[in-house]
């Protein structure tokens, strides 16, 4: 009798235990793909934050640049007419750049311009062997 009120007594005990997992089973996936999905969202939402961050620390940067670029643009001016005053206004500076610009050309020949800005061109002129 012992022994079949011990078997009795197991089969209802793994009843109840299997109807327990039953109902606990699909509350707990449930639960778990809640926090999963809440996981993934705060995710989502510090890569946002990053991205966002990223995108003001360049801006940033930018207006920086810009700026440091206005600056030099101004120092640039004002070197430009303190030289073009130097040497008698923009005309004497743009004449000055030009012949500075004539010794840097790497070339033996230089064409100038005569009478209607036509340069006088070498037509007779034969290629020496190197």
């Amino acid at each position: 009798m012992r022994s079949t009120l011990s078997i009795i007594t197991t089969l209802l005990m793994a009843g109840v235990i299997l109807a327990a997992a039953m109902f606990v089973l699909p509350q707990w996936n449930v639960w778990r793909a809640e926090m999963q999905g809440r996981a993934a969202l705060a995710q989502a939402e510090n890569e946002r934050k990053v991205q966002i961050e990223e995108a003001k620390a360049r801006l940033e940067s930018s207006k920086y640049y810009a700026d440091a670029e206005i600056e030099r643009a101004k120092g640039v001016a004002e070197a430009n007419r303190i030289v073009a005053e130097g040497l008698g206004g923009a005309e004497g500076y743009l004449r000055y750049l030009w012949i500075n610009k004539l010794g840097e050309n790497g070339q033996d020949v230089i064409y100038i311009p005569t009478e209607a800005g036509i340069p006088i061109l070498e037509a007779g002129r034969t290629v020496e062997p190197n």
